[in-house]
């Protein structure tokens, strides 16, 4: 009896579908196109340089902020060699000032090598998500770019101190999960190149520390965290993540603690009810 009922039910399922083998070729080739169509790179930098997160009179020029250790006289110079004339005049270069929290006027973050964006209103590369998209190189044979991301990253340890969130200036104070080992293998894998396999290990042991030491590392228990150095609301949030009423995520969480009781954690820790402030 079990049998027939297991058959009648195989037999009632609808039966799986797969792409046929021209789809699957369309998909590649969509994958190919898009690599190209989320490219970003100084040859482009007046289409990477905006940030739909954060707004700007139109025609005004985006920022582009640079290291207090680059040199700002030979990236001009690169950069005025490889953008058209009307481009350059769409971006301003900037260099960092000692701290982020003296930041008034976001921007993007120099980065040398070409990278690929998520794309939409995220128009930066971003730690995260880069891991999974130079899978995706890799496994289509788009070498150079793959590494290029990798390079990228070993600059941000190198010139912003960690592998940051993505390259805007409002995220100089928050990293995300750590694959960089994990990209350095995959290019590896593929170019067996010794040479520049040894040269990742400065990049390698600096950003292990910013992991393994606080405030990352939580000593009491030898587990480490998301930690972000900075302070006060996330600038993209407060400039864009907007709701129907023109509330930012932290007004509605203010307004939260202000009209209700909450009794499982210490609220003061989060909000000063008497200043209504978070």
């Amino acid at each position: 009896m079990a049998a027939l009922v297991s058959i009648a039910a195989s037999a009632a399922r609808p039966q799986e579908t797969f792409p046929s083998s021209t789809q699957l070729q369309e998909i590649r080739q969509y994958i190919k196109r898009t690599w190209s169509a989320l490219t970003r790179s100084t040859r482009d930098l007046a289409k990477a340089a905006p940030d739909p997160k954060i707004r700007r009179a139109p025609g005004e020029p985006s920022p582009v902020y640079l290291a207090a250790d680059e040199d700002r006289a030979g990236t001009e110079q690169r950069l005025r060699g490889v953008l058209p004339a009307d481009d350059f005049r769409k971006i301003e270069l900037r260099t960092l000032p000692e701290r982020p929290d003296q930041i008034r006027d976001h921007g993007l973050l120099y980065l040398p090598y070409p990278y690929v964006v998520p794309g939409g209103r995220f128009n930066e590369m971003y730690g995260w998500d880069s891991y999974f998209i130079q899978r995706g190189l890799l496994r289509d044979d788009e070498l150079e770019l793959a590494r290029g991301m990798t390079d990228n990253f070993l600059y941000e340890i190198a010139h912003y101190g960690m592998i940051l969130n993505a390259n805007r200036t409002y995220f100089l104070t928050r990293s995300q999960p750590p694959f960089l080992t994990e990209m350095i293998l995959g290019v590896y894998d593929k170019t067996h190149d010794r040479v520049w396999l040894r040269s990742t290990l400065p990049a390698i042991d600096r950003y292990y520390r910013f992991w393994t030491t606080p405030p990352h590392l939580i000593e009491s228990i030898g587990l480490s965290r998301y930690f972000d150095l900075g302070n006060g609301p996330a600038p993209e949030v407060v400039s864009d993540e907007r709701d129907a009423q023109g509330r930012t995520h932290y007004d509605r969480v203010r307004e939260y603690y202000r009209t209700h009781q909450v009794d499982d954690y210490d609220v003061a820790q989060f909000y000063d009810r008497a200043a209504d402030a978070l």
